[in-house]
């Protein structure tokens, strides 16, 4: 996302205003993953958002479905900046929508790559924001929403730069590229393609749809002049079978690869490592070829699978960010910003992976087919950092949201311990402090949480699908209690893990389980690394006094060593190069006296250092 959004809040008045206003998610700023139905072990498809910002606050929006009287209008407003764009034709009914997932399970995600500066078209009217927030206003399955986003920026013009959308309902996962005509030329040129079944695909601030069939309706719906208009601007001169949209529109840099396509090859080696996929993409090879747009995984996929790629600091692999320097001596996977930095006369990186600081919320929509909408959809949301946050199920059909999660609670300039966002972060921002260690502590109680909504489903669905069956508004009635209840729980429990890793970590010391403080130190390869920078700056000195009595320990350590070699000698008893090391090496004279006074009745060596 952009570099300035403010905060996303869907108001809808008696005016019919649609007001959308996010903080600032910067250049690299978000990650989407999209499963679709043959690729799960359920048969469901999911798609994946963060939402990443150094200024976001990470809230749970809630539009209600409503009916609109004949000639109504839709006045729109930026979504990165809350800034007037201008009116549009309402449509007769819209749909409820919680977060980025609507009544009819249909969920759209996104992720900036901005593409060439000039096409930016400063009159247009419906930005990418509010394009996701309309499109699930109105559609029922993915593919309508697809044609309802091109035919709105045809008709309005489309105010954003390059943009990736993920878009699925129960069926169908697709993934969109798109980028405004530029001033005098409005509308946009886009490409949506659908996912294979039984394949993932990923985007993450990078187009990524390069060649396409044009003619295959079913599964590639594109701009009608998206190869022309390339041809006019001088973007491309080929056959129009050879043309890449991305190679168009979005030429890409060093950054797009390292930074952006990083996180797509990652979670494509995650989900099929038998592929084996070379990181000379992303590592800036001239002459490498490109990622696939998606990849078949070598097993089908839990929900708990996809949480995991959302979870994903580069582990194991040659960008993995616990093993540089950079990571201190807790193995911290979080570098802050900025995200390149200079050094003499070179230029330095750190790596962008999926999971973040600053993520202001995420989630893992699931969609199913054989459950009526309102219990089918899942929008398993959580807030801030994606690796310690507790996703919680947010089921689609509901009529209203947690409190700590909602709208209005708290914002980024407002702290307040009933907000999820808030506390959430304070447990994260402890934890950043010594992370090896409590980044263990999270994950238990994370894992106990997530489980336990996953092991609840089955009966959480049954129940709601009778009460369905009886009406479904009981339904959904049902399911916004158990939705608000959930969310209100996490947020209680997440307040006592901040409690109790305060209470066992406190100022740099570790607590037992029976309360017992320990001082465990820095790690041993962090002192190595602190001795070589440091030299003799910090290496401990000694007086003349104190290397004199050091110097008599170690000679009457030496005496009481001969000593007791004599002694045993004297005895007949045989000495090992082993035993005869440990002795000489030995400069604790009181234990060497105490081995001295048991070899005098010892019956072999053995006897000597029992007990040691």
């Amino acid at each position: 996302m952009t570099s300035t959004m403010k905060k996303a809040i869907l108001i809808l008045t008696s005016a019919l205003v649609l007001a959308l206003a996010l903080p600032g998610l910067p250049a690299w700023a978000c990650t989407n993953f999209l499963i679709s139905k043959g690729a799960t072990t359920d048969g469901s498809t999911m798609i994946t958002y963060a939402a990443d910002s150094h200024e976001l606050y990470g809230e749970l929006y809630f539009t209600p479905g409503r009916k609109h009287p004949p000639g109504a209008k839709l006045d729109v407003y930026e979504w990165d900046t809350g800034k007037y764009l201008g009116k549009i034709d309402q449509t007769a009914e819209t749909y409820s929508v919680v977060g980025l997932m609507n009544e009819h399970q249909v969920s759209i995600g996104e992720t900036t790559w901005g593409g060439r500066e000039e096409l930016s078209d400063p009159k247009a009217i419906v930005d990418y924001g509010s394009l996701m927030f309309i499109a699930l206003q109105r559609a029922k399955t993915a593919r309508e929403a697809v044609k309802i986003m091109g035919e709105l920026v045809a008709q309005y013009g489309y105010a954003s730069s390059g943009e990736s959308f993920s878009v699925a309902d129960p069926n169908e996962v697709w993934i969109i590229d798109m980028i405004s005509k530029g001033p005098g030329n409005k509308g946009a040129v886009w490409v949506a393609r659908r996912v294979p079944d039984g394949y993932v695909c990923a985007h993450a601030n990078a187009a990524r749809i390069r060649e396409f069939p044009l003619h295959d309706s079913q599964n590639t719906l594109y701009a009608p002049d998206v190869i022309s208009f390339a041809r006019e601007k001088g973007y491309f001169n080929g056959k129009d079978s050879e043309f890449s949209f991305a190679g168009a529109y979005d030429p890409g840099s060093f950054g797009h690869r390292r930074f952006c396509d990083a996180r797509v090859w990652c979670m494509f080696n995650r989900a099929a490592p038998s592929h084996k996929l070379p990181a000379d993409w992303v590592q800036g090879d001239e002459n490498a070829e490109p990622l696939p747009l998606w990849i078949k995984p070598d097993r089908k996929l839990t929900v708990t699978d996809v949480m995991g790629f959302m979870r994903d600091h580069f582990e194991g692999t040659e960008f993995d960010m616990t093993k540089d320097i950079g990571a201190g001596p807790y193995d911290l996977p979080y570098r802050w910003r900025p995200l390149t930095w200079k050094a003499g006369d070179g230029e330095f990186l750190n790596e962008r992976a999926v999971s973040t600081q600053q993520t202001g919320f995420s989630f893992v929509a699931q969609a199913r087919s054989w459950l009526p909408d309102p219990i089918g959809g899942v929008f398993w949301f959580g807030v801030d950092d994606t690796y310690s946050t507790v996703y919680f199920p947010v089921y689609c059909g509901v009529t209203d949201v947690p409190r700590s999660f909602a709208v209005g609670t708290a914002s980024f300039n407002q702290f307040s311990w009933d907000s999820a966002w808030w506390v959430f972060n304070w447990v994260a921002n402890f934890a950043y402090l010594r992370y090896s260690d409590m980044i263990k502590d999270i994950q238990v109680v994370q894992g106990e949480l997530e489980d336990k909504f996953l092991a609840e489903r089955s009966e959480i669905d049954s129940a709601a699908l009778a009460l369905y069956k009886q009406s479904p508004r009981l339904a959904k009635d049902y399911l916004t209690d158990y939705t608000t209840k959930t969310g209100e729980d996490v947020v209680k429990r997440w307040r006592k893990m901040g409690e109790f890793l305060l209470y066992k970590y406190l100022d740099g010391n570790v607590k037992t389980e029976l309360g017992q403080v320990t001082h465990p130190g820095y790690p041993d390869s962090w002192y190595q690394k602190v001795a070589a920078a440091a030299g003799d700056q910090l290496r401990v000195g000694k007086l003349e006094t104190e290397r004199a009595a050091e110097e008599a320990s170690k000679q009457k350590a030496r005496q009481v060593a001969e000593s007791l070699m004599t002694l045993l000698e004297a005895r007949g008893m045989a000495v090992d190069g082993e035993t005869r090391d440990r002795i000489l090496k030995t400069e604790d004279a009181g234990q060497l006296e105490k081995w001295l006074v048991r070899a005098a009745t010892a019956k072999s060596t053995g006897d000597v250092f029992k007990g040691d």
